[in-house]
């Protein structure tokens, strides 16, 4: 065997036995790298998502918004991509938003996404005239039967335990049928299901959401009867953020998290199939070069 076979056959070897350490190392890469240079990648606006952001710049000024963050710190970079874009629309379109949690968790990113967003990109708004803190009431979907019928006697003060009668925009509200949109961002229990059955169908509520990947094939049948639109997964937020991206060119140099996201899915999945394809590759080469070997060794 010559020493070009020879070096062929090592490389060879060497590749099919590479440790997987290296190819994580890439993969990781592939997700960090695009994020840390705010790469971005633009998707196309599906019709699900595109019912649900026309519906909302087809909102009057004045439209009431009510956000119920039902959602926690694990699944956040998939759904707070989301909120932040709707938010940046029901401003544009000069909504009144209103925010609240049934799930505990979904409290501190409320607190969260208003410093981040309201206070930080519109120090105009003014709280208790433009947007208010309701914070978070146990109950599940009790708690939300119980909205239908009578806002204020689960919600007696906002998140600060200032009450609710003093609040200027809070002064109409007598139940969920004085919004003019409702939006879930989840995807668990309870969440945008319990939304639709509990209050969008007995009170005929418009019902948003926006939810995980994994939660979105679930809630799909919800569209068009029950449901204004969906947002899944990150590429929901991406299609959402395009969409914004068209109507208000304003956003156009402002980072989109669901666009980097959508960037760093998709050079990490092109490195996966190159290392599928990679290690087919090598093992029919591996394989055609055994069947031309003889028992006796050598070729």
């Amino acid at each position: 065997m010559s020493n070009g076979q020879t070096t062929s056959r090592y490389t060879i070897e060497r590749l099919q036995s590479i440790d997987r350490r290296i190819i994580f190392v890439f993969i990781a890469a592939a997700v960090i790298i695009p994020l840390l240079l705010g790469a971005s990648l633009k998707e196309e606006t599906t019709p699900i998502v595109r019912a649900l952001f026309d519906y909302v710049d087809h909102l009057p000024e004045g439209s009431r918004v009510l956000l119920s963050f039902d959602y926690g710190p694990t699944t956040a970079p998939e759904i707070q991509p989301m909120v932040d874009a709707v938010l940046r629309q029901c401003i544009e379109r000069k909504c009144k938003l209103y925010m609240m949690a049934v799930w505990a968790t979904g409290h501190n990113l409320v607190g969260q996404t208003i410093e981040e967003i309201l206070k930080s990109e519109y120090p105009q708004l003014q709280y208790g005239q433009d947007y208010v803190n309701l914070g978070y009431k146990a109950g599940s979907q009790g708690l939300i039967r119980l909205l239908v019928v009578d806002f204020k006697r689960m919600y007696s003060t906002d998140a600060a335990g200032t009450a609710i009668d003093s609040i200027p925009m809070m002064q109409n509200i007598g139940n969920l049928k004085n919004f003019d949109l409702i939006f879930s961002f989840g995807g668990g229990f309870p969440g945008i299901k319990e939304w639709i059955l509990y209050a969008g169908d007995p009170g005929h509520i418009p019902i948003g959401g926006g939810c995980t990947a994994v939660s979105a094939p679930l809630l799909y049948p919800y569209y068009p009867s029950q449901l204004v639109g969906l947002m899944g997964g990150a590429k929901g937020a991406a299609e959402y953020e395009n969409a914004l991206i068209q109507a208000y060119p304003k956003f156009s140099n402002m980072p989109m998290a669901g666009m980097s996201l959508m960037m760093s899915q998709t050079v990490s999945h092109i490195v996966i199939m190159f290392f599928v394809v990679l290690g087919n590759v090598l093992y029919f080469i591996g394989r055609n070069r055994n069947a031309s070997t003889k028992p006796g060794g050598e070729k």
